[in-house]
C-alpha cells in the first residue's frame, strides 16, 4: 500500500493522482466493511478524533463521527458556540489545547479560507479540512469522485457538468482539482455572477446556459446555492434562478441516456432540482452519503493508522 505525502488533508489541489487513487482504493475496502453484518473494526481503537466546527454542519460532522466510530476511534465534537472561542480563544490556542487533551487528529470546518492549513501548520497531528470558506471541501470532492467511479466504472474520459454556484462553492473547487487529475473533462455551468474570474485557468469549460452546459455529459453534479457566503444577492430571485438553472425532467434528454445525477446536499427542492428528479433512478444522492463515510474512514485510516508521512 502507498502512503500520503503529508500528515494533513487540506485540499485536492496539492494531492497527486496517485494519492487520490490510493484514497479511492482504500475507501473501497472501507465500504466493504460497511456492508458487513457487524460494521466495525478495531483499527483505530484508543485513538481520539476531534470534530472542531466553526460553521454549522449536519452531514459532514455526522459522517466523520460515524467514520471514526466504525474504526473504533473515540470521538469528540466541539462547536465554536460551545467552546472557549466565544471567550476569545484563538484557533492556535484551541489547537494546542486539543493536542494536550490527547487528540490524534482534528477535523475542522471554518468560514475562513486557509484556516485548516493554519491549524495543520500549528500542531503535529493530522488535520482534515471539512470545508474552509469558499476554498475547498476535499472529502466531499473525494466522495463525489468515488461515486462517479463506482457508478460509471471509470473517471478518465467522463464529461462532468458542475452546475450552480461555482463562485462560492468549495465543493466545486475540490471536484475540479480531483476530476481533472484523474482525466475527466469538466464543465462549470451557472450565471456569470456566480462564476469566478478566470475559472478557465483551472482547465474547465464555462457555460452560462444550462441546456448547452449539460448537452452530452456523463455526469451532472448540482450545487446548492451558497446564500450564506454571498453577502449580497447575485441574481434577482430564487424563482428566477430555478427557472434558468434548476434541473427538471425535460433536461435529461440533453445528457447521455445513462447519465448519473448527483448533489452534495442539502437539497433545495424546486430550486437546484425538481423533487421528482431527486428521487429518480438516475440520482445517486443516497449513495453519496454512504460513500462519504467510506471516504472519511479511508482518510482516518491513512492519516492516523500509519499511512502518511510528513513532507
Amino acid at each position: 500500500m502507498g502512503i500520503l505525502k503529508n500528515k494533513d488533508l487540506i485540499g485536492l489541489e496539492k494531492l497527486s493522482k496517485e494519492e487520490i487513487e490510493l484514497i479511492l482504493n482504500t475507501a473501497k475496502s472501507m465500504k466493504d466493511i460497511l456492508k458487513r453484518p457487524i460494521k466495525k473494526v478495531p483499527t483505530l481503537r484508543g485513538k481520539l478524533v476531534v470534530n472542531l466546527f466553526y460553521e454549522p454542519s449536519t452531514r459532514t460532522s455526522s459522517s466523520f463521527s460515524l467514520a471514526a466510530k466504525r474504526l473504533s476511534a473515540d470521538g469528540m465534537n466541539l462547536s465554536a458556540k460551545s467552546s472557549s472561542v466565544v471567550k476569545g480563544e484563538s484557533l492556535v490556542d484551541t489547537a494546542k489545547t486539543l493536542k494536550a487533551l490527547g487528540a490524534d487528529a482534528v477535523v475542522i470546518r471554518h468560514g475562513i479560507p486557509g484556516a485548516a492549513k493554519k491549524l495543520g501548520d500549528t500542531i503535529d497531528i493530522p488535520v482534515l479540512n471539512a470545508g474552509d470558506g469558499a476554498h475547498e471541501h476535499p472529502t466531499q470532492g473525494l466522495l463525489d469522485i468515488y461515486t462517479i467511479l463506482e457508478e460509471r466504472g471509470k473517471v478518465e474520459g467522463q464529461t462532468v457538468a458542475i452546475v450552480g454556484d461555482i463562485k462560492y462553492s468549495r465543493v466545486a473547487r475540490s471536484n475540479i482539482w480531483g476530476l481533472k487529475k484523474l482525466g475527466a473533462k469538466v464543465r462549470v455551468v451557472g450565471p456569470s455572477t456566480l462564476m469566478p474570474k478566470e475559472i478557465e485557468k483551472m482547465g474547465v469549460e464555462v457555460y452560462n446556459n444550462l441546456e448547452d452546459g449539460i448537452e452530452g455529459v456523463d455526469v451532472i453534479n448540482l450545487l446548492r446555492i451558497q446564500k450564506e457566503r454571498q453577502g449580497k444577492s447575485l441574481f434577482p430571485t430564487i424563482r428566477e434562478y430555478a427557472k434558468f438553472y434548476g434541473l427538471r425532467k425535460k433536461h435529461l434528454a440533453l445528457a447521455k441516456e445513462d447519465m448519473t445525477l448527483m448533489h452534495p446536499g442539502p437539497i433545495n427542492r424546486g430550486v437546484e432540482i425538481s423533487s421528482d428528479l431527486a428521487y429518480s433512478g438516475q440520482a445517486v444522492i443516497e449513495d453519496q452519503v454512504e460513500n462519504g463515510v467510506a471516504i472519511r474512514m479511508a482518510l482516518l485510516y491513512l492519516l492516523i493508522g500509519g499511512g502518511s508521512k510528513s513532507e
